[in-house]
């Protein structure tokens, strides 16, 4: 799928877990696909202001975390479909 969950370590089952729990919960209808489009957006914002993030964290991971939420956003868009958030959505590239 993406770079991201090619990594080593516990990353790589960590993005699994977390990829199957959003489809779960988006299935389950406890996610819509408004609060998937905000998730990608908090997490582009986190990789463009990483150096002052609430979480400590660096930037090459944070933009690769949000390279890979708007992926998994599309996908999860793609498959369940839903109505997007009011105003204007663009997908992280």
């Amino acid at each position: 799928m993406g770079s991201m969950h090619e990594s080593e370590g516990s990353g790589g089952e960590s993005l699994i877990i977390l990829q199957s729990l959003l489809c779960l919960l988006r299935e389950k209808n406890l996610l819509t696909r408004a609060d998937i489009e905000e998730l990608c957006d908090r997490v582009s914002t986190v990789a463009k202001h990483a150096d002052c993030a609430p979480f400590p964290c660096s930037e090459k991971l944070a933009t690769a975390a949000a390279d890979e939420m708007a992926r998994i956003g599309s996908h999860i868009g793609n498959r369940y479909g839903g109505k997007h958030r009011k105003g204007a959505y663009t997908p992280h590239n």
